[in-house]
């Protein structure tokens, strides 16, 4: 975990530890692209958020294990039609770099709308290809008119307030398996949230647009779907201006751990980043509970940029 992931996991605790004993948070572990999963990385978290005293409700829900539950609801949005007759799940032959090269990056933030390549061919060359066990993944085909009806995806955001998506323009139609057989992202965590009764998401910025996915989605595996808050948070940006990640080396909380800082630290420093504190202070999770709103993190939705050799949280200066 790095600091981003700190920030956006004591956001969801304070979330749900605000509203009292009626609240409940999940550990979910998304260990769905097994390709990708580093050993032990559940365990890494786990030992992490003790650390942090940020504590869960009930067993760990591993994603690896839900594969049934995914074929369920795979095989449910597969029955289903669109106005017009059109199939909600078609089969896309489509390499990324054919998307690549027949779309351009969606308002800037490099996310690519599907051009529909695969959402026109016949029932007769669709048959074919999978005949020659063609290579493919699934979508799942959005209204092709950006006027009809429910083309537009609305949702209130509890930081960011009113959202709306254009879902042929802005989102496509989106992959739900993918071509080596696993199912998305996506997908995966729109069942799980159905299926664990989640009704507040609290997560980055850039997913704002995924909501309007997984509403899609979602709309389509229950027809009464209980209502969801959403919170998406201001990104936290290293010195050099890029998202704090994995991708970009970002400190991580083993680093700091091994370099003296401690939890209260740690939490001291996302709690001012939220705007709970003043300065950056040592704070624990519950005296951070005491000034916690949503609304006092939706007064600065701007992202922040943190240099964390330039900040002291005074209990321990650590060595970095």
């Amino acid at each position: 975990m790095h600091l981003g992931n700190v920030y956006a996991c004591l956001a969801a605790w304070l979330g749900v530890r605000s509203q009292g004993s009626g609240g409940v948070l999940w550990l979910r572990i998304e260990d769905i692209d097994t390709p990708r999963v580093v050993k032990d990385a559940d365990r890494w978290i786990m030992d992490d958020l003790v650390w942090l005293g940020l504590d869960w409700d009930g067993e760990v829900v591993y994603q690896s294990q839900r594969s049934d539950a995914y074929s369920q609801a795979l095989k449910l949005l597969e029955s289903q039609q669109l106005v017009g007759g059109q199939p909600l799940i078609y089969p896309c032959f489509c390499s990324r770099a054919d998307i690549r090269a027949a779309s351009a990056p969606n308002e800037g933030d490099g996310f690519i709308v599907y051009p529909g390549t695969c959402r026109g061919l016949s029932p007769r060359m669709v048959s074919e290809r999978l005949a020659r066990a063609q290579r493919h993944s699934l979508r799942i085909a959005v209204p092709d008119q950006p006027d009809e009806s429910d083309a537009i995806c609305r949702f209130h955001d509890l930081i960011f307030g009113p959202q709306s998506f254009n879902l042929p323009r802005q989102v496509g139609d989106v992959v739900v398996r993918r071509s080596d057989g696993l199912v998305s992202y996506q997908f995966a965590v729109t069942v799980d949230d159905l299926a664990m009764g989640v009704n507040q998401i609290v997560r980055g910025r850039d997913l704002l647009r995924s909501t309007a996915i997984q509403m899609w989605i979602r709309n389509h595996l229950q027809s009464q779907a209980p209502g969801v808050q959403y919170a998406h948070l201001p990104l936290i940006d290293g010195v050099d201006g890029r998202r704090m990640s994995k991708r970009f080396g970002s400190p991580d909380l083993g680093s700091l751990r091994r370099d003296g800082w401690s939890p209260r630290q740690v939490l001291g420093i996302c709690g001012w980043l939220m705007g709970l504190l003043d300065r950056p202070r040592p704070a624990s999770a519950h005296e951070l509970l005491d000034g916690f709103t949503w609304n006092t993190l939706a007064a600065d939705r701007k992202d922040r940029q943190l240099n964390l050799s330039e900040v002291n949280v005074s209990d321990v200066k650590p060595s970095l």
